[in-house]
């Protein structure tokens, strides 16, 4: 049977990033995408011009409708926003026992825009990450997760990944995008130990959505193989396709989104 997976993200009208990247990356990997969205953003590849929250109860509403239905396999949550929504969705996913909660902390646009509120931070670390099966940080995430300088070498990302690890989701994985060099490192910490994950930069300014394609892929993945690093070895695999094939898409004149169908 196909995995069902559900996405509790933000909605991005460029259909580049969030609920839209999402969809695309769930299918792409072989799932069936649902969705409860948290906001409505209005934005494209240059930024975002503005925010409009789903208010806390009507998230835990559609969550409690998806659930009350259909079996879902596998959850992702992206753009939270704020701490009522944070406690909402914390609380949904507990009624509902949810199971492979992968959580992409979206705090910060690609073109720099904040998108999840400062006291959101305390919530999303006491409520959801105990629930998570894979945490998904970029650096500068890691950094304000663990309220610390942010790294900026390769060498200080399995002490960092540790170090969330502590936070309580049952895995790490660490994105090493921010850094500098010819690689792009990933590396992906569980209880039982870690591993990297590598593969080459990708020499484009076309990665609006990435950190949202990851995650949706990892859970659909995660839903697929039920193992943490099978599963990540193949969300890495279909993300760096994915930024491979963004350029041939041509789309907007910022940060251009991935070619989620590459082949």
């Amino acid at each position: 049977m196909i995995p069902r997976i559900l996405s509790i993200a933000g909605s991005d009208p460029s259909g580049g990033a969030g609920i839209q990247a999402d969809i695309k990356a769930i299918s792409a990997n072989g799932g069936y995408a649902m969705a409860a969205i948290t906001a409505l953003t209005a934005q494209n590849t240059t930024g975002v011009t503005g925010v409009e929250l789903v208010a806390p109860a009507f998230v835990a509403q559609q969550i409690d409708t998806v659930f009350d239905d259909i079996t879902v396999d596998a959850v992702k949550i992206g753009m939270i926003a704020t701490a009522p929504i944070a406690q909402s969705v914390a609380d949904a996913l507990h009624r509902h026992d949810a199971k492979r909660i992968v959580l992409d902390p979206v705090m910060v646009a690609k073109g720099g825009d904040r998108l999840l509120a400062e006291d959101a931070v305390a919530c999303l670390r006491a409520k959801l990450l105990p629930l998570c099966a894979i945490l998904t940080p970029n650096l500068p995430e890691a950094a304000a997760l663990l309220d610390e300088d942010e790294i900026d070498t390769a060498e200080a990302m399995p002490d960092l990944a540790q170090r969330l690890l502590a936070l309580g989701p049952s895995a790490v994985f660490l994105k090493g995008g921010h850094l500098t060099g010819a690689e792009s490192p990933d590396y992906l910490a569980t209880a039982s130990g870690g591993i990297w994950l590598q593969g080459a930069r990708v020499a484009t300014r076309n990665t609006h959505g990435t950190g949202c394609t990851l995650s949706a892929t990892l859970a659909t993945q995660l839903a697929l193989t039920d193992d943490v690093a099978q599963a990540s070895r193949a969300a890495k695999a279909y993300v760096t396709k994915a930024i491979g094939g963004a350029d041939s898409l041509g789309v907007g004149s910022g940060h251009g989104p991935l070619h989620h169908f590459a082949v």
